[in-house]
């Protein structure tokens, strides 16, 4: 296993650290308008479902990575708050699928909207960090690939 540098150990503490900042942002955000974490991941990933893909609670928990039952008691709570509501599929009658209620479509693209704007003013720093891990990464895989070249060509 390879030895990290101090560099190394500092890029990735930085990059961390940009993350928390634009996450307690989201926590903020999320609670002012009256909602928990998991729910507002939950009507955004409800919104922004890969083409393709129905908003079917399986997918909602694989997308959002918590247990089925999870995902179950975060609809629940959001449907009891009118966000939410559970449909039957067209061609399936079985099928259970996911909608966002009027109310939900409001209050989500209020919050998506504040996300979006804290995103691009806190993406030249995220994508800074970002880099810098990248950036340790590949100077790893040159040497590397230089010590490999080395022990070939035995010089």
């Amino acid at each position: 296993m390879k030895k990290l540098s101090l560099a190394d150990y500092r890029a990735l503490a930085e990059f961390r650290y940009q993350i928390r900042k634009f996450l307690a942002f989201s926590e903020r955000a999320v609670q002012t308008a009256g909602l928990e974490r998991g729910q507002y991941q939950l009507m955004l990933t409800i919104k922004g479902m890969p083409e393709g893909m129905r908003p079917r609670i399986r997918d909602l928990a694989n997308r959002l990575r918590v247990q089925h039952n999870s995902a179950v008691e975060l609809i629940n709570r959001l449907e009891a708050g009118g966000y939410v509501r559970r449909e039957r599929a067209e061609n399936d009658r079985r099928e259970v699928l996911l909608a966002l209620t009027g109310k939900g479509e409001k209050v989500l693209a209020e919050l998506a909207f504040h996300h979006h704007q804290q995103l691009q003013e806190s993406a030249p720093r995220l994508v800074l960090a970002l880099r810098s891990v990248m950036k340790r990464k590949q100077e790893v895989l040159r040497l590397a690939a230089k010590d490999d070249h080395a022990k070939k060509t035995g010089s």
